[in-house]
C-alpha cells in the first residue's frame, strides 16, 4: 500500500505539470494566431497599396483598374480577431468603398466633381488604413525598407498617392 503523503505529492506534482503544460499551450496558441493575424494584415496591407493606386490613377488621370478584395474576404475572420475595432472600422471602410468605385468608374456622365470628391473620399479611406496596418504589421525596420526594390518613378506614385488630399 502507498503511503498518504506520498499520494498527495504525486497528485500534486500531475496537478501542477498538467496546468503547466495548459498553459504553455495556450501561450503558443495565442502566439500562433497572433503571427497568423500579423500575416494575414501583411497580404491585406499590399492588397490594399494596389488598390491605392489604382484609385490615385483613377482620380488624376481618369483611368480605372480593377480593385481587389480577394485578401480581404479570405483573411477579414482572421483580422477581426486581432484589430482593435476602430482600426477594424478604418479596413472595413477602404474596402466598402468599393461598390462607389465601381459606380463611378461605369457612369461616364457624373459631374467631374462628384466624381473626384467621391475617389478622393475612397483615396483617403485607403491611407488610413494602410497607415493602420503598416504599425501593426511590419516593424520599424521593415517599414524603411519597403520601398527598397521599387524604382523612382514607382516610389514618386506610391509617396503622392499616400499624401493627404491637398497636401500635394
Amino acid at each position: 500500500m502507498v503511503p498518504i503523503q506520498q499520494l498527495l505529492i504525486g497528485l500534486t506534482g500531475t496537478l501542477v505539470g498538467v496546468i503547466g503544460w495548459l498553459f504553455v499551450g495556450i501561450y503558443i496558441q495565442r502566439r500562433d494566431a497572433r503571427r497568423r493575424a500579423r500575416n494575414a494584415g501583411r497580404a491585406v496591407y499590399f492588397e490594399l497599396g494596389a488598390n491605392q493606386l489604382a484609385i490615385f490613377t483613377a482620380l488624376e488621370y481618369g483611368m480605372f483598374g480593377p480593385l481587389s478584395r480577394a485578401s480581404y474576404d479570405q483573411l477579414l475572420p482572421e483580422l477581426s480577431t486581432w484589430l482593435p475595432a476602430d482600426e477594424l472600422q478604418a479596413l472595413v471602410m477602404a474596402y466598402l468603398g468599393q461598390g462607389g468605385y465601381a459606380q463611378v468608374a461605369g457612369e461616364p456622365s457624373l459631374p467631374g466633381r462628384a466624381r473626384s470628391a467621391a475617389l478622393e473620399a475612397l483615396l483617403e479611406a485607403h491611407r488610413i488604413a494602410l497607415e493602420l496596418l503598416r504599425k501593426r504589421v511590419f516593424t520599424p525596420q521593415e517599414v524603411t525598407s519597403l520601398d527598397r526594390y521599387t524604382s523612382a518613378s514607382q516610389a514618386t506614385m506610391i509617396r503622392e498617392a499616400s499624401l493627404p488630399r491637398g497636401a500635394q
